[in-house]
């Protein structure tokens, strides 16, 4: 992404509406000696962020401790769904923290029962089984681990598990494996032929534009040295995280018909996209398919450490007691958060709320994007999820500089965002609480849409002294 965002107060203009207040240097200066703390014991990968350290958050608005608030475009990283610290889920938190039983091992509670019972209603088929894990790496690496076992099981020998350019499943070696950012597993040192990477259909804004066409996987196989019977799974991300880019529903479909033809699992990485992000309960509804595996997290709990792994009862019973098991799987705690949480999606209607709020965050989003197109190639996204792709002027190189600037011009602004993602760290990525009011999501597209013309025009003048 670049360097660490310094951790100088800077002097800002103050800023006091309805859903915004800044009122002191950003950040506050007597934060620094806590900053500079965290920099001296932390690993400097931590320093990725926007140096504002959050006191308490609620629904769509972030606090620190001197006054100062932001709407919040960040949803902890996709993870608070259904709006942050909401009642219900703290009550559950503390109810059963207080009964006493925060941790179980794989032992049964009433509550693991009762989330999996829940999730199972959510389910692509009503008889789906649910295994509960802590972070959406171990999610998708399970599902890596089901789709070799699966293979094995079907007399399937080479296992060979197929992943798509600029993809991202986690930090773990299986799930980076997967992935398809080289320069984050350039740390392994080797390569693995058994997992390749083939072009994700973005429409031709990082993939060739003939990848959008399902032809295309199969010739991309073939030129890796890929037959279809060596395949023993196909993974992508419900949408890919980092550029929010969607594939072509036709596509989607004619990959689905293909893993079945030839006894493949079909899996959707959901760990960003599920729980209502993209105006569906599930991201895989927009393409009108049923995956065989479904890996989840962030969303699933609006809060704690907590992920699943849904699918296909068949392949889920493939390990016997005691061969699959994850050290807080289905944690207390987590599954009282999560069932609460989950709860409010549902009976809120947050999915469906996402689809009609969230058209006012994608028609922002053109318009910045039609507004500013010598910096920004394309803007993707669905729901209340987007990225704005920022380039160097007149090319289609990735410009990380002119994201970092403008995330942390909006954030002085009162509009918090995390660090830019996507491919090179040069996407500006929205995706605020399901819950954010209509009126606070049109004054943080604003704030954005100010901050890309100060950076812009700051830049201008730089270059004309």
């Amino acid at each position: 992404m670049g360097d660490a965002y310094p951790i100088q107060p800077v002097d800002v203009p103050q800023v006091k509406t309805e859903f915004r207040t800044i009122q002191s240097a950003i950040p506050h200066p007597d934060m620094a000696p806590l900053l500079t703390q965290l920099r001296e014991t932390e690993p400097i990968c931590m320093e990725g962020q926007p140096p504002i350290v959050w006191d308490r958050a609620e629904k769509a608005t972030v606090y620190d401790a001197y006054g100062n608030r932001w709407i919040d475009m960040t949803s902890g990283v996709l993870i608070t769904n259904a709006g942050h610290g909401r009642k219900a889920m703290r009550d559950a938190i503390s109810e059963i923290a207080q009964h006493g039983l925060l941790t179980s091992y794989c032992f049964p509670h009433k509550i693991r029962g009762e989330l999996t019972s829940l999730l199972q209603t959510v389910a692509p088929r009503p008889d789906d089984k649910v295994m509960l894990m802590s972070t959406g790496s171990e999610a998708t690496e399970l599902c890596i681990k089901l789709a070799r076992s699966h293979a094995q099981s079907k007399g399937k020998t080479e296992n060979v598990f197929v992943t798509f350019d600029n993809a991202f499943h986690g930090r773990t070696l299986g799930s980076q494996f997967a992935g398809g950012i080289g320069g984050l597993k350039d740390w392994i040192g080797y390569q693995d032929a058994h997992f390749v990477q083939i072009p994700f259909p973005d429409g031709g804004v990082r993939s060739p534009i003939e990848a959008d066409g399902f032809s295309y996987f199969e010739k991309a196989l073939a030129n890796a040295g890929v037959t279809p019977y060596q395949v023993c799974g196909v993974m992508t991300e419900a949408y890919q995280g980092g550029n929010s880019s969607f594939a072509p529903p036709a596509y989607i479909q004619a990959l689905s018909q293909w893993c079945h033809k030839h006894d493949a699992l079909l899996i959707m990485d959901e760990v960003q996209a599920g729980f209502g992000r993209t105006g569906k309960f599930w991201c895989f509804e927009h393409y009108d398919i049923k995956p065989d595996l479904i890996a989840c997290g962030k969303g699933i709990s609006g809060s704690l450490p907590l992920s699943a792994v849904i699918g296909r009862k068949d392949i889920l019973d493939l390990f016997g007691p005691g061969a699959m098991t994850s050290t807080h799987s289905g944690n207390p705690v987590c599954c009282a958060a999560a069932l609460a949480s989950l709860k409010i999606i549902l009976e809120e209607k947050l999915a469906e709320r996402a689809a009609v709020v969230g058209q006012i965050m994608q028609d922002a989003c053109a318009k910045i994007a039609k507004r500013f197109d010598d910096v920004i190639l394309a803007h993707h996204g669905k729901g209340l999820v987007a990225s704005l792709h920022c380039i160097k002027p007149g090319t289609t190189e990735p410009d990380g500089k002119l994201a970092w600037e403008v995330i942390g011009k909006t954030v002085q602004k009162g509009v918090m965002m995390f660090g830019p993602v996507g491919y090179n760290g040069s996407s500006v990525k929205l995706c605020p609480p399901l819950c954010i009011e209509e009126k606070a999501l049109i004054e943080a597209m604003a704030v954005i849409e100010e901050a890309f013309e100060e950076v812009l025009a700051a830049r201008s003048a730089d270059s004309i002294a």
